[in-house]
């Protein structure tokens, strides 16, 4: 199906997608595929007044039946999971199995929140006071912002919206102004769950499209009680900032500069496997991607011949076909962002093999590359930076205390991972004096987090968590109760006042 059908497949009017004051271009060539109307103070401050109004009445909807609204929208997403999916790649850039898979995602988490919409459980507290109850119960928070970035264009927004709806808080979103139309097509589908399930307030969902003044209107809205943003680390540290300023919450996934570390017990055919992935996948524009290879001296010479020759073979173009393995950068920003990079890397005595662009004759507009690998003689400055792009810095070691402490001697604390055989060195990675990430992995790469588990990470990442585990604690209050069902009224710690 062409664009235009492909757009209301997903419930989007291509009629009004072509009148707005945002141009939406694709990655894949560079054209314009859509012009989506922008948001401003006023538009922005209407949705979250709705949002407001709407968390009135739905902290009030038992959980379980909001879970019965995930629910549906789950089974929309499972119906229109080909042509979100393919949205996702034609806005995005990612290859068409990836766009497949980050639906999925959203699918998956959908099914957690279902399952957690009856799971939201407080503990019973032993009290130290003779007939007293002490609990502690778990109440929806209020409207949640959610800033969402480019490179997973739904899938963190899900993470966050699935958990919120079933916590009983409304969501406004701002996604990424580079992809407004994966997000405008979520609204519509889930617009479709809630005519589905009946009775939903108006205003439980909404899309704000828009540029950086809209992240700053939302980390500073008062009525926001949780603002979620997921992006740059200047990005985080502005929203921190202002959400911080009154007093609000904010839960912040940012930088990644991950590691692997490859000992000399490693399995190298597993290895190159999980390289070549946690590298070009999305381009190398993902948070969890691998960017830094910290290889044993021993295994070094080995596993650099592999690499390069593993990284000549790697399909390059158009992500709609079936056998590429690497799409396009973003945009020509990104692009420039990777050049400078290489440039650097290379006045530090680094040697490159790949980088170049590739296909430009062919898309002028587009921005495909070849993945780099590049040789550096030490963790230099460039290395301990974030570029999001498929650049791959090759360090060596002797000590595992070495390859530990090249590991988190950067900024960032996303993801990590170890290829090793050996126990004790498995063990250590994990254990307080290894990987200081927020992921730590053995004998897998440090992307493709799965749902179950909560993710996130430390230091510039941000601290947040999201999807899995006990992050849903993050959009709801807690409140601790005691009760006295005696006719007494004993203190705590013994405290006896003198009678009056």
């Amino acid at each position: 199906m062409n664009n235009d059908e492909l757009l209301a497949a997903l419930g989007l009017d291509p009629a009004r997608l072509r009148v707005g004051d945002l141009a939406v271009r694709s990655p894949i060539d560079g054209a314009e595929i859509a012009r989506v109307a922008t948001d401003d103070a006023r538009g922005l401050d209407s949705k979250i007044a709705r949002a407001a109004a709407a968390f009135a009445a739905w902290r009030t909807v038992p959980a379980p039946r909001r879970g019965e609204l995930i629910r549906l929208f789950s089974e929309t997403l499972r119906r229109n999971k080909a042509a979100l999916g393919r949205l996702v790649t034609i806005e995005n850039g990612k290859i068409l199995q990836e766009g497949l898979g980050e639906v999925q995602e959203m699918i998956d988490i959908c099914d957690f929140a279902v399952g957690l919409s009856r799971q939201l459980y407080g503990l019973t507290i032993a009290s130290e006071r003779p007939g007293h109850r002490m609990m502690e119960t778990w109440h929806p928070l209020g409207p949640i912002g959610v800033i969402s970035a480019f490179n997973f264009p739904v899938a963190v927004w899900s993470w966050n919206f699935a958990i919120a709806i079933v916590c009983g808080d409304p969501v406004v979103w701002k996604p990424s102004e580079k992809t407004p139309l994966t997000a405008l097509a979520c609204q519509a589908l889930f617009e479709r769950a809630v005519h589905e399930f009946g009775g939903a307030p108006d205003g439980l969902s909404s899309v704000a499209i828009g540029g950086g003044s809209l992240d700053a209107a939302l980390a500073a809205d008062r009525r926001l009680p949780l603002v979620s943003a997921t992006g740059s680390v200047p990005m985080g540290r502005a929203v921190a900032q202002a959400v911080a300023a009154r007093l609000g919450r904010a839960l912040l996934e940012l930088g990644g500069n991950n590691a692997m570390i490859i000992a000399p017990s490693a399995d190298l055919d597993l290895a190159v496997r999980a390289i070549l992935y946690a590298v070009v996948g999305t381009a190398g524009q993902r948070c969890t991607t691998l960017r830094r290879l910290i290889v044993h001296e021993d295994v070094r010479d080995a596993l650099r011949r592999r690499l390069v020759a593993a990284y000549a073979s790697i399909p390059i173009g158009s992500p709609l076909d079936p056998g590429t393995l690497v799409g396009p950068l973003i945009d020509a920003r990104a692009f420039e962002a990777m050049a400078a990079a290489l440039a650097r890397a290379r006045r530090d005595g680094g040697t490159v093999h790949g980088g170049e662009r590739v296909a430009a004759a062919r898309h002028p507009d587009a921005y495909y590359v070849r993945p780099a690998i590049v040789e550096m003689p030490a963790q230099t400055s460039i290395v301990a930076d974030e570029t999001f792009a498929p650049i791959l810095y090759v360090l060596g070691y002797r000590t595992l205390d070495a390859a530990i402490g090249l590991q988190n001697a950067v900024p960032q604390g996303l993801a990590s991972s170890i290829f090793t055989n050996d126990l004790r060195e498995a063990e250590t990675f994990l254990s307080a004096v290894g990987s200081d990430c927020g992921i730590a992995n053995v004998n897998i790469g440090p992307s493709g987090a799965e749902i179950g588990g909560a993710f996130g990470g430390e230091k510039e990442t941000g601290g947040g968590r999201e999807s899995g585990s006990d992050s849903w604690k993050a959009y709801m209050r807690r409140a601790t109760n005691t009760i006295n069902y005696s006719r007494d009224l004993p203190l705590a710690q013994g405290i006896v006042f003198p009678a009056g």
